[in-house]
């Protein structure tokens, strides 16, 4: 199966910025969906940024809160995806989590509601910690 390792997260004062990585490992990832979740101390997780490849191009979706200030992309050719997080703030603190579908999906939302299913692939989670 496909196995899902992140890195690039630590701590980083308010203002600053991060770059996580999502990299498979094991057997190669088809999909077309890809995404990443948080989760914060005493609250459930998040979801802060997907991705799909579909036939009009690349569509993404990211929660309100990091609109602006996070960019999600992809590398297709080497199955992994990234995160940019600039202009970080105490509340983007959290375990960040890659997470990763197989199969084509057609719309961003799609890939949203397949993302939200149990049979997910998932990393091990990189925390992200921003002090003011």
């Amino acid at each position: 199966q496909v196995r899902l390792v992140e890195s690039g997260g630590g701590s980083v004062q308010a203002g600053g910025s991060l770059r996580l990585s999502c990299a498979a490992s094991g057997a190669t990832f088809s999909g077309n969906c890809m995404g990443w979740f948080r989760q914060a101390p005493g609250k459930g997780r998040e979801e802060v940024a997907v991705i799909a490849i579909i036939s009009s191009g690349t569509s993404t979706n990211y929660a309100d809160s990091v609109k602006g200030r996070f960019t999600i992309s992809r590398d297709s050719a080497n199955n992994a995806v990234y995160l940019q997080m600039n202009s970080l703030k105490p509340d983007d603190t959290g375990m960040y989590y890659c997470a990763a579908r197989p199969g084509y999906h057609l719309t961003v939302a799609s890939c949203r509601r397949a993302l939200g299913y149990n049979d997910n692939y998932w990393g091990q989670g990189t925390q992200v910690t921003v002090s003011s």
